[in-house]
């Protein structure tokens, strides 16, 4: 007769657990439709968001720097109220230029928005 080996398993559901964790790490994650839906809407607002930051920001130090040239540098009065024109000009121009962003990035993603919420809603 031949000896043979056997083999003894012990089940622990920590254990389980503990090594389906350690595994999502590294298997190659599926493109979850919902996730990739939330992304895509997401990132129509992100581009018009840095473009207003941007133009507000400059904008409104170079209304301070015509302030200042109109308070510090009296000579510089009438240059100061031009620049500091030009800062409000780009202040309020920067909500203007975000909702113009942001409908030309919903025109561009659309078809692909319609397209994930058809597959979605079936």
């Amino acid at each position: 007769m031949e000896n043979k080996e056997t083999f003894s398993y012990t089940y622990s559901a920590k254990e389980q657990e503990e090594i389906k964790k350690i595994r999502e790490k590294y298997v190659p994650k599926e493109a979850d439709k919902m996730e990739q839906l939330r992304r895509l809407d997401a990132s129509v607002t992100q581009k018009g968001t840095v473009i207003s930051l941007v133009v507000g920001i400059v904008g409104a130090l170079i209304l301070g720097t015509g302030m200042s040239m109109c308070m510090v540098w009296t000579e510089l009065f009438v240059l100061g109220i031009i620049v500091g024109i030009v800062g409000i000009v780009m202040v309020s121009a920067a909500y203007p230029l975000y909702s113009y962003v942001t409908k030309k990035e919903r025109e561009k993603i659309a078809p692909e928005i319609i397209r994930l919420t058809d597959e979605l809603m079936k």
